[in-house]
């Protein structure tokens, strides 16, 4: 009964074949961004580091202030920082980069700059595609990626997916629950602001429809360095401005492209390798993975062909040692 190594390999290009040319099939159509969709501008320029989006993050989403997840600030008796990444208390995180003496904000030889780690709102989500039981949806009006407890089975598969390492589990609990940014959709569903948007002091933080802040972020990119510019605060169209000089913007919008595009867009003055960003393709491992599967599970074509094959070479294999 045994089969020919040859043999097995034959049959399995015969399935893989079957299933109606992979090659085309490999790539699903690319998901496009609602028209009413909403996200964020984060201006890395602008941002000082206050922290006051986690502040406001986690009081919008009752998260504890503490948490065990403190450090101390060195040397410096009795104060202290918030953790040092995402986790499953901190939706929200600023990060700082440094290099040599970190002299002077936003450069990047001897300076320094921050970069704000949230939930990208990917607009062709891998969590979702990963998710098996639904848990993770995006909403199809205003587009962010939402979390539902009832339905999450707990496998953690989205972590996994996310190219920007942001799902996180809530590993000290018996009953523990998953945990990511969500746009505080309970108070813009309302009518409301990000609590990271609301309450961010200088702009850093921009909340309005994502087709208006791509305009925005472009218009940014045109300016020239030195002059000054009405940087608007918390919303866009909103009548809070602060003047700023302009930077030396790195000509590119983060998220523009990244993983088939995302509702949380930046700019930045030092490039975003240096900030941490991944380097993403221009389009999302789902797009990809998802036309593959739906291509050789169609009908279960290929799996049958695949057992037919096998069946078939089996026979074979055993009416030659039969005849023997």
């Amino acid at each position: 009964m045994n089969i020919e190594r040859r043999d097995f390999f034959k049959i399995l290009s015969a399935g893989v074949a079957t299933a109606a040319g992979l090659d085309s099939a490999f790539a699903t159509p690319r998901k496009t961004l609602p028209p009413d969709a909403v996200g964020i501008l984060y201006d890395a320029t602008l941002c000082i580091g206050c922290k006051a989006c986690e502040v406001a993050c986690k009081n919008r989403n009752e998260k504890p202030s503490y948490h065990g997840d403190l450090e101390q600030k060195s040397g410096v008796e009795n104060v202290w920082d918030s953790a040092r990444d995402l986790n499953a208390y901190t939706l929200n995180k600023i990060k700082v980069f440094k290099n040599g003496a970190a002299a002077t904000k936003d450069s990047e030889t001897d300076g320094f700059g921050f970069i704000k780690r949230a939930c990208m709102h990917c607009i062709d989500p891998d969590c979702v595609s990963a998710c098996p039981t639904s848990a993770l949806q995006k909403d199809p009006v205003k587009g962010i990626v939402t979390w539902d407890v009832d339905a999450c089975c707990g496998c953690r598969y989205c972590q996994v997916a996310c190219p920007f390492m942001i799902p996180k589990f809530e590993y000290d609990k018996a009953f523990p629950e998953l945990v990511k940014c969500e746009l505080c959709q309970h108070v813009v569903n309302e009518g409301g602001l990000p609590g990271c948007c609301e309450f961010c002091p200088t702009g850093a933080s921009l909340f309005g429809p994502v087709t208006a802040l791509m305009e925005e972020a472009h218009k940014r990119l045109k300016l020239k360095a030195g002059d000054t510019y009405n940087y608007p605060v918390a919303q866009l169209g909103g009548n809070v401005k602060t003047v700023q000089k302009v930077p030396k913007y790195v000509n590119y919008v983060y998220g523009e492209k990244e993983a088939g595009g995302t509702q949380y867009i930046m700019l930045s003055a030092i490039p975003f390798d240096k900030l941490g960003m991944p380097e993403l393709p221009d389009y999302s491992k789902s797009s990809k993975s998802e036309g593959l599967q739906h291509t050789l599970y169609q009908g279960l074509i290929a799996p049958l062909v695949l057992l037919g094959g096998l069946v078939y070479s089996t026979y074979r294999s055993t009416k030659k040692q039969k005849g023997e």
